[in-house]
């Protein structure tokens, strides 16, 4: 019997996971390409610093402020019409990265600014002495020395992602939740819940794992 069991559920369980890394890796992608940048110019856009335009942190702040502020469940729901612009359509797994992407975005680029404005300011003066720009003094100042904040930050994105890619599966997205809910909840099967949440453990465990390892790597303290 167990080994019907293991039969049955074995490739559920690995194409349920296979989707679930999917949205969570894609989104994590996206929402850094657009959360970074964001977070420095938060960083760097007061009066005095390096891109000094105020306007953008009286509007981008709150804007921030306000998607961070929206249990995920009910943003996922109020961008429908955003996400059939974006993917097409509003059920499956593609789908279920923009409204993970949109959630992200915020998190990471506030894990950014913070990061960011914990880089010493005497780096950055002391590079303007040498003459560089400011572009090169995100890149080749604020940014690596930020780079193990924003990796512990990053890890600690990827794992609340994982948490609402599960919640998404209950609006048809796919992944783990999905499985868990439909073959397991609905169907009254317990021993599929049980599946599918130490399979999150797991992933979870990996996840803060490897993120921990290059945090440490990226430490300048550590070498």
């Amino acid at each position: 019997m167990l080994e019907t069991l293991f039969h049955t559920l074995a490739p559920l369980l690995g194409k349920a996971t296979l989707e679930t890394l999917y949205m969570v890796v894609a989104s994590l992608g996206i929402g850094t390409a657009l959360g970074l940048p964001l977070g420095v110019l938060l960083a760097t856009s007061g009066p005095g610093e390096l891109f000094e335009m105020p306007w953008l942190r009286r509007i981008a702040g709150p804007v921030v402020n306000a998607t961070r502020s929206v249990p995920f469940i009910i943003l996922a729901v109020a961008i429908i019409p955003f996400t059939r612009l974006i993917a097409g359509t509003s059920i499956g797994t593609s789908a279920a990265i923009v409204p993970l992407t949109v959630a992200a975005i915020p998190f990471i680029a506030r894990i950014i600014e913070g990061a960011v404005r914990e880089v010493d300011g005497g780096l950055v003066e002391a590079a303007h002495a040498m003459g560089a720009r400011p572009l090169q003094v995100v890149f080749k100042v604020l940014l690596p020395e930020a780079l193990p904040a924003i990796l512990h930050g990053l890890t600690l994105t990827a794992v609340t992602l994982i948490g609402y890619s599960a919640m998404v599966g209950a609006v048809g997205a796919g992944g783990l939740g999905d499985l868990g809910i439909r073959y397991g909840y609905q169907r009254f099967r317990p021993d599929v819940m049980i599946a599918v949440v130490i399979t999150l453990i797991v992933i979870v465990q990996a996840v803060q794992t490897l993120g921990d390892r290059l945090a440490r790597r990226a430490d300048k303290r550590n070498i």
